[in-house]
């Protein structure tokens, strides 16, 4: 600040008396405390036509600049002795015409304002590009998030629709493709629950529609008139009137996804060019999304049907003869392995129903497919169901002509009820010999043998008869129990005795409660440790009122 006779004089006011303000390039009105304009340089002129010496600032300048001089001259603000900055006022900032300005003021000795005028709209853009960058980029990571959260197909186009319709449009439509010759549809309106629908809709009614579905680049927003939308693409009862469209592919991997479909109202602006982008931008992603839970659904579905063959069946009663299963595989995340069993009934009553129980050499996915060869050899094999030497046999021969390495056990039970008793023919091949539970909890070990099945050119097997009286209980497991390793010192084998020890305190209980007495105590004697897959096959005798028959001394005879 300069004085001149005790007179202080702001810069300001210097610049103006000098006449010099007429060169800014910077636009600049002074004002008294009226309102009243007292000077105006020509970059202010040119900006504000209205204003001119006299003029009233309400009339010269937009109203914010106007309320903003009101409320300075009402501040009642005087200069410091050492002089004033600019900053000692605040800056007020608005719009005129297409433009953003900041204004600047100075207050002079004589109370009136001057107002610099400074065109910030360069910076504004920046900082609102900025700001909506970053709003669009949180936007895609939590768009990513949820879409990635489910591998669900539905769910999928559900949180789809949603994010589209609370941020993109008013109303999104998640167009999945054909099904059935029918559009599967989600259609998302902002702040609603999403629904679906199944329609059958030609896509060619849509601009850009057809093309979206198979992938091609969508056209541009100004080519789809919102007149003559087809009404499918509108929700049920929606009554706002359209205004813009966007129709965007849902790219895939290397398949299309589907197509979204953005709507506004007359409520909001046209989409911009910027926008479609963005708009393809959430596309790509949940495209992604969707492609990825589609490719996941066909495959699970295809898992199921494999898993049909591989995993053990439901058993129940066959012939009247009580049959219960029980298996766990090696690792708890897998559902199959390489133990298995079956049981085919007799085509009548009168014939004897076959049980098999068999382990595979291995564990894991690799043994499950074996099994599922095994099953279905033996399948294929039944008519010959009295012969197990011949079956064997055949099996042998069939595993050894195939590219697997592997070898396996089985051991095989003919199973036919007569009044009261259950006669069993077993047939083991390399396999853990059967056990007996009696009437009164002994446990008797079936003296049937054999060779290995896939191992050598021929095999050898003798088989061996019994008979379980009411009550009674013949045991096949594999040697997943008794090969299991834990216990107190974490290293020690189930081993045969503890087996048959827990088999003969399941007397008289039925086949279900006896598979589980034994898959629960192996389960707890390996605490967790990694073990080998584990199944058994309970078939009974069932319980009948003619108790006198089974006397606490009688034993069944083992026949070869």
């Amino acid at each position: 600040m300069a004085s001149t006779e005790g007179v202080s004089v702001t810069r300001s006011e210097q610049y103006v008396a000098s006449g010099l303000w007429a060169l800014s390039p910077y636009p600049a009105i002074v004002a008294d405390a009226a309102g009243t304009v007292v000077e105006v340089n020509p970059a202010a002129a040119l900006l504000l036509k209205g204003a001119a010496p006299g003029a009233s600032m309400l009339d010269a300048v937009p109203n914010w600049l106007a309320r903003a001089h009101r409320e300075t001259v009402a501040h009642g603000w005087r200069p410091a002795r050492n002089g004033c900055h600019a900053g000692d006022l605040p800056s007020v900032s608005g719009r005129i015409a297409a433009h953003s300005y900041e204004a600047h003021p100075t207050r002079r000795e004589d109370g009136s304002v001057v107002w610099w005028l400074v065109d910030d709209t360069d910076r504004r853009l920046a900082e609102e590009a900025l700001a909506t960058e970053r709003e669009r980029t949180r936007f895609l990571a939590e768009a990513s998030n949820v879409l990635l959260a489910s591998l669900n197909t539905d769910r999928c186009m559900t949180a789809t629709a949603r994010l589209a319709a609370e941020y993109l449009a008013d109303v999104a439509v998640v167009v999945a493709p054909a099904s059935g010759g029918k559009l599967p549809l989600a259609l998302g309106i902002a702040g609603q629950d999403v629904t679906h629908a199944l329609v059958a809709a030609d896509p060619s009614q849509l601009p850009g529609l057809s093309e979206a579905l198979q992938g091609f680049p969508p056209v541009p927003s100004r080519w789809i008139d919102p007149a003559n939308l087809p009404d499918w693409t509108v929700p049920p009862d929606y009554s706002e009137t359209i205004r813009s469209v966007v129709v965007t592919p849902l790219p895939g991997h290397g398949v299309p996804a589907g197509a979204l479909i953005l709507l506004r109202t007359t409520d909001h602006a046209q989409f911009s060019e910027n926008e479609e982008i963005f708009a393809r931008l959430f596309a790509a992603r949940a495209g992604a999304a969707l492609s990825a839970s589609r490719l996941y659904s066909e495959q699970s579905a295809i898992t199921q049907t494999l898993m049909r063959d591989l995993l053990p069946p439901r058993l129940h009663r066959l012939n009247g003869v009580e049959i219960a299963g029980g298996y766990r595989a090696a690792d708890a995340s897998e559902r199959v392995g390489g133990d298995f069993y079956d049981a085919h009934p007799g085509s009548t009553p009168d014939d004897a129903s076959l049980v098999i129980l068999g382990d595979v050499c291995g564990k894991g996915l690799d043994a499950a497919v074996l099994t599922g060869k095994i099953r279905n050899t033996l399948q294929a094999l039944m008519p010959m169901a009295d012969d197990h030497e011949r079956m064997l046999q055949l099996l042998n021969g069939a595993l050894l002509t195939s590219h697997h390495t592997r070898f396996a056990t089985l051991v095989m039970a003919s199973v036919k009820r007569t009044e009261n008793q259950v006669q069993l023919r077993l047939t083991s091949a390399g396999h853990p010999a059967p056990l007996v539970v009696r009437m009164d909890g002994s446990v008797e070990e079936v003296p049937t043998r054999g060779t290995l099945i896939g191992a050598l050119p021929t095999i050898e097997v003798r088989s061996v008869e019994t008979v379980l009286q009411p009550g009674e209980i013949c045991v096949l497991y594999t040697d997943g129990f008794t090969e299991a390793r834990g216990g107190p010192v974490g290293d020690e084998l189930f081993g045969d005795d503890r087996l048959k020890r827990a088999l003969s305190e399941c007397a008289a209980m039925p086949g279900e409660a006896v598979v589980e007495r034994i898959q629960m105590l192996a389960s707890q004697w390996v605490r967790g440790a990694s073990h080998d897959d584990m199944a058994a096959i309970a078939i009974s005798a069932p319980l009948t009122t003619h108790l006198s028959a089974v006397n606490g001394h009688t034993r069944g005879r083992y026949t070869a």
